[in-house]
């Protein structure tokens, strides 16, 4: 995506709790001499900063022109990832665009090749195996959080239909009693004028 060169953009990620995220990025600044972004942008860095649905920060770093961030999110819920450029050049001037590659992983942990060469005693399968076995407790947690969410969703909707029903009883009973006062009310004119 583009942004400007001094605007904040966010990104809203809905994670589970206690799951690992990683983020790849990259941002080219825009040569209005060669009318194309350059390859990188030497110089630039960008703030990344990161809050949890309970509006605390849970990462707040300045990087360079690429980088890669991680976190852990504590909390389930909307995790609110923002980014801003580290430029010093006042409003006015600062103009230019930045293109941003953003690359971001849920839930995986990656394979550290050299890892694996170091440990000759381990084999590849038996390494492939603890990867899946990861993934499998990723889906867990996954399908844990979205149980909860339909969980939390019925609840709500549960509520909404008593709270519809007892208000469709208050207004019966005020037409009857207004009903009724009419009735009583007429009654009492006729019977006050002489016509019944």
């Amino acid at each position: 995506f583009h942004i400007g060169e001094r605007e904040e953009k966010c990104i809203i990620e809905d994670l589970p709790s206690d799951t690992l995220v990683f983020g790849n990025y990259k941002v080219q600044r825009w040569d209005t001499h060669k009318h194309g972004f350059l390859e990188s942008a030497p110089g630039l860095g960008m703030y990344v900063t990161v809050s949890t649905p309970d509006d605390e920060v849970l990462l707040s770093k300045l990087y360079g022109p690429q980088g890669t961030f991680s976190f852990t999110s504590h909390l389930s819920g909307e995790h609110i990832i923002c980014f801003q450029s580290n430029s010093t050049r006042l409003l006015a001037f600062a103009g230019s665009k930045l293109r941003f590659h953003l690359d971001i992983r849920v839930g995986e942990h990656f394979l550290d090749e050299s890892a694996v060469q170091a440990k000759e005693k381990v084999d590849e399968v038996n390494v492939r195996l603890e990867h899946l076995i990861e993934q499998i407790q990723h889906v867990s947690k996954e399908q844990d959080y979205e149980r909860e969410r339909e969980e939390k969703f019925r609840k709500t909707s549960e509520e909404t239909n008593s709270n519809i029903l007892w208000w469709a009883i208050v207004q019966t009973l005020t037409l009857i009693s207004v009903g009724i006062w009419q009735i009583k009310s007429l009654r009492d004119f006729f019977i006050a004028k002489k016509l019944v």
